[in-house]
């Protein structure tokens, strides 16, 4: 309890040095006579921006203020949870197993799946490098988002390829820190996300994506998490998110223009280029979401707390964290009150 203190007595400082977040993503409203939801988002193609470009929560919840914070990496909302600061959050599967182990135990819980990692996360080596294979990435500089899903996946590739972290230069950099390195020429290779993925694919090759990786039994994910406080305290509210987050998901399927405009406007690309990029991953259905594969129905957690636990043990092997967390840590860390009503009706 007492390191627990003290973490969120650091953390907090942290954020407050650093504004609270990597940059603010605009709130509707400020009346101070309503309560603010705090959104927690990041910049990779997903359901979540199209929620937050059409502003589907505001006009479905009026009577609050909606606050969007971005985010570069998981690592970083796990912080923001932390210290208190966010209500609902996204991020990749590795960031949440971390979160609900040892020693953050971040009360918070999973409540929809954003995505499955497919080509749209992948490891890439500069074409200058002279690197052909991940056994090549021997002693050279490999850079990733540490605590994200890329780096989870970094660990899995180089684990299968008989390399240890420490037979690579291992540099912790966000995406965009990521691009301007690599134009710099001043790391080798890079694992992490779109939109960055594609600018360094034009002058480099894919080594591994996270759909190959997700095959061989190491698959990551796109998450959304609520506060566990906040879910217990407003469970309509929860309700209502996720029925825009299943709104997004059939936009994606049955009008991916409309998707890809609502996107592009977030992350500054073009329309065509983001219908391209969510090509690459891999979108469930609402129904798929709350399905007995994934995060299950009321009173039963799907089998995303099992996947959880696998990357929770991952993360102890290679020593991330100082253990791995049991199953019914993830189970427990699954919200699927009302589900799958609240997706399907």
């Amino acid at each position: 309890m007492r390191f627990k203190a003290l973490l969120v007595a650091l953390v907090a400082g942290m954020l407050a040095l650093a504004g609270c977040s990597v940059g603010s993503g605009g709130q509707s409203g400020n009346d101070p006579e309503k309560p603010t939801i705090r959104i927690g988002y990041q910049t990779f193609p997903s359901g979540d921006l199209i929620v937050k470009n059409n502003k589907w929560l505001e006009e479905a919840l009026p009577d609050h203020n909606i606050k969007w914070v971005k985010f570069d990496s998981g690592a970083d909302v796990n912080t923001a949870f932390v210290a208190d600061e966010l209500d609902f959050g996204a991020l990749g599967s590795s960031p949440v197993a971390r979160g609900l182990s040892e020693p953050l135990n971040i009360p918070y819980q999973v409540a929809f799946i954003l995505d499955v990692a497919g080509d749209n996360e992948a490891l890439v080596a500069r074409n200058a490098a002279g690197i052909t294979t991940i056994a090549d990435l021997r002693g050279k500089r490999v850079a990733t988002p540490f605590a994200s899903t890329a780096h989870y996946s970094l660990l899995a590739a180089l684990d299968q390829n008989g390399l240890s972290p420490n037979d690579v230069q291992l540099i912790d950099l966000q995406p965009q820190a990521i691009l301007a390195a690599w134009e710099r020429g001043d790391i080798d290779a890079a694992y992490t996300w779109l939109p960055t993925l594609n600018e360094l694919r034009k002058t480099g090759k894919d080594l591994i994506t996270s759909r190959q990786l997700a095959a061989e039994g190491k698959p990551t994910l796109d998450l959304a998490v609520v506060s566990s406080e906040f879910a217990k305290s407003h469970p309509e509210v929860v309700d209502t998110w996720r029925k825009q987050q299943a709104r997004a998901l059939d936009v994606i399927a049955e009008d991916p223009a409309a998707a890809a405009k609502a996107i592009a406007a977030e992350v500054g690309l073009t329309p065509e280029d983001i219908e391209g990029q969510l090509t690459q991953t891999v979108f469930l259905t609402p129904e798929q979401v709350a399905s007995a594969e994934w995060l299950g129905d009321d009173g039963k957690p799907g089998n995303l707390a099992a996947n959880l636990q696998s990357a929770s043990e991952f993360l102890a092997e290679q020593k991330q964290i100082p253990a791995a967390a049991p199953l019914q840590t993830f189970q427990d860390g699954l919200y699927t009150k009302g589900l799958p009503g609240v997706l399907t009706e």
